[in-house]
């Protein structure tokens, strides 16, 4: 019989199950148990050995195409490194630079003859690889990196050069010692001497014997906060010369005699484009950090159920800190955030998969798809770096000690909020992509006819709803707008909440904008609401993360496991409002009667769900060995 929480786990799970249960068995072998060490060659070392294991069992054969030597399951090869996170991050993100970055821009920005010279050798990691587009002056505005690709068709090649120190590629996985080759962003430039904007090519950057190739100088960024198995380095280029056929040229090429040509006029959008088929990297990042989250929370979790302090009155027996009010606040609303956010993940994964997997995608789904994956990458990590910090002072000292993995998953998941894109930059692409719904409508418009606009045509505009359309409207249709305390417990009457404040607050910075743009340049206008902004993009993800959860519920399969999802689901919805009671309030959503209702209402599903809390991790599906920490083991407990 099916408990409670393998239903709990299955409906988190989503599509790709399977997969996620194929992951878990493999990951039960003694090579991936997890072992913190500071030591870079050791922890390099050992990430190598279980890089080699995953290609061995063909791991990275789902992110190709079948006509690319692979299995043509994005879906599927995204699932895979998430499910590494819950190991090793440095495993993952080895394993992410090599098939998901560098071997996604081969075969995303490529054309056939790179397909057939490098995908089956870097699946089988017999051609290792890195991704180096970052530079030590340009991180987030990749438009604007400074490294040259300058084209000679007098011996028909480009010459690679770094014509400035920041120009350095920098902080690059997999540069510091193992890669051969590196996909390189750089500044195209004809021998016209006009420049057509970021390529990427195909550039060697070491020999056989693992020796810097003329020209190329690299180097090693040693000790980081974290991820001491991921070997990241700089590399400086200076004048090396790589064959015209070594653009990557799906998007763009240039003929032997210097004639550049593309598909795509528009440089911007030819940019646009080629990155928004890198997306896979974001998509994974995020997932990959809730996963480390769901980690830390699940051993916190276990040792708060084991750990006990403070007699109790008229007892002899001290009090389980799980008991504690305090303790459950800490903790189970960032458990319940941990099922919100990872039922949008599916959602996002899935169409993701259906993108890259399609023929002919559509540019608007392109489009949204890329604002998602922004927007649920800042959640996600945000969230983890938050979770896993609470779950450490939550175990106290011992979750200091390297031997119950909470220090190894906050050092690891830092960098996770700044890389694959800085958080707050991704969350104002979010705002902008939301925004330019009302770009051409706006134009124009006389003041009085911009505030009709605003009031009959923001919402319907702005909403654009997941996959749950059907159910969120019945949804909606059940909503109690009432100032009983129980109607906050009503779902229909969370999702109008979160819907009002999105549609509110957009439409409110798009009239900000439109009267600023009168006064000022069109980036000193952004640039004064830009805290707007941000919080207008955050009310929109926090919609999208509800809605996922809404649909994951209505596709639990078990009555029991829906029930305890509905109060999960309670918790997260009056947490975020609880988060914003201010703008709630300053807005008449909320009276202040009410938004103490609301912290009650909190209090009370944390006491409902407290005995349940092991069902709930439980249904995180962590493997056994991967959520080891010593302080769990009852003879270390007492012995501490």
């Amino acid at each position: 019989m099916t408990s409670t929480a393998e239903h709990l786990r299955n409906a988190l799970d989503g599509r790709w199950r399977d997969v996620k249960n194929a992951m878990r068995a493999r990951l039960s072998d003694e090579i991936f148990r997890p072992h913190y060490t500071p030591n870079t060659v050791i922890a390099r070392a050992k990430v190598g050995e279980q890089l080699k294991i995953m290609a061995a069992a063909g791991a990275a054969e789902d992110g190709f195409r079948k006509e690319h030597g692979g299995n043509g399951d994005v879906g599927a090869a995204i699932t895979q490194i998430e499910m590494l996170a819950m190991s090793d991050l440095s495993l993952m993100v080895k394993a992410g630079v090599q098939w998901g970055l560098f071997g996604g821009a081969i075969e995303n920005l490529g054309t056939e003859r790179h397909h057939k010279a490098y995908v089956r050798p870097l699946i089988d990691l017999d051609l290792l690889g890195c991704f180096a587009m970052t530079e030590t002056g340009h991180g987030s505005d990749v438009q604007s990196l400074e490294t040259t690709a300058t084209y000679d068709p007098a011996t028909e090649e480009f010459v690679i050069d770094s014509p400035t120190p920041t120009a350095r590629k920098d902080y690059i996985g997999g540069a510091a010692e193992t890669a051969r080759v590196a996909t390189v962003f750089a500044q195209l430039i004809t021998p016209d001497g006009e420049g057509h904007g970021v390529h990427c090519f195909v550039v060697p950057i070491r020999d056989d014997e693992g020796n810097d190739l003329p020209g190329v100088t690299t180097s090693d960024c040693h000790y980081k906060g974290g991820l001491p198995g991921v070997d990241n380095g700089r590399i400086v280029f200076d004048h090396v010369r790589v064959p015209r056929e070594n653009l990557l040229n799906r998007y763009a090429d240039v003929a032997p005699d210097g004639t550049y040509t593309s598909p795509i006029e528009n440089p911007g959008r030819r940019f646009f484009t080629m990155l928004g088929t890198l997306i896979r990297g974001r998509v994974t990042v995020g997932g990959s950090a809730a996963a480390a989250g769901r980690v830390a929370l699940d051993i916190a979790t276990r040792y708060a159920l084991e750990r006990r302090q403070f007699e109790a009155p008229k007892s002899t027996e001290e009090v389980l800190i799980m008991d504690y009010l305090v303790h459950q606040r800490r903790l189970l609303p960032l458990i319940a955030k941990s099922y919100a956010l990872q039922f949008a993940q599916n959602e996002l994964v899935a169409k993701c998969h259906e993108l890259q997997t399609s023929d002919d995608p559509d540019a608007e789904e392109q489009r949204e798809l890329e604002a998602r994956a922004a927007g649920l990458k800042a959640a996600n990590t945000w969230h983890a770096s938050r979770a896993i910090q609470e779950a450490r002072e939550a175990c106290g000292g011992a979750g200091y000690l390297a031997e119950n993995r909470l220090i190894a998953l906050r050092a690891d998941t830092d960098v996770f909020t700044t890389f694959e894109g800085d958080n707050h930059v991704l969350t104002q692409l979010v705002a902008k992509e939301l925004l330019t719904a009302y770009a051409d409508d706006i134009k124009g418009m006389s003041p009085v006819e911009w505030v009709r606009f605003a009031a009959n045509y923001a919402g319907e505009r702005v909403l654009k709803r997941t996959a749950a359309e059907t159910i969120i409207q019945t949804v909606l249709d059940t909503r109690q707008d009432n100032e009983e305390e129980g109607s906050l417990f009503n779902r229909g009457t969370q999702v109008k909440m979160f819907e009002d404040r999105e549609e509110y607050m957009l439409a409110s910075v798009a009239r900000r904008l439109q009267g600023k743009s009168k006064e000022m340049s069109a980036f000193d206008a952004f640039n004064a609401v830009q805290d707007h902004v941000l919080h207008a993009a955050q009310a929109h993800i926090d919609r999208v993360i509800l809605e996922a959860f809404v649909a994951g519920i209505d596709a639990c399969e078990d009555d029991t496991a829906r029930e305890l999802l509905d109060d999960v689901c309670d918790l997260y919805a009056l947490s975020v409002i609880e988060d914003d009671k201010a703008w709630f309030i300053e807005h008449r959503y909320l009276s202040t009667e009410r938004a103490k209702a609301v912290t009650r209402g909190i209090n009370e599903r944390c006491r409902s769900l407290r005995p349940h809390i092991e069902i709930l991790v439980d249904g995180f599906g962590i493997p056994e060995q991967l959520r080891y920490a010593a302080m769990l083991d009852p003879a270390e407990l007492l012995n501490g």
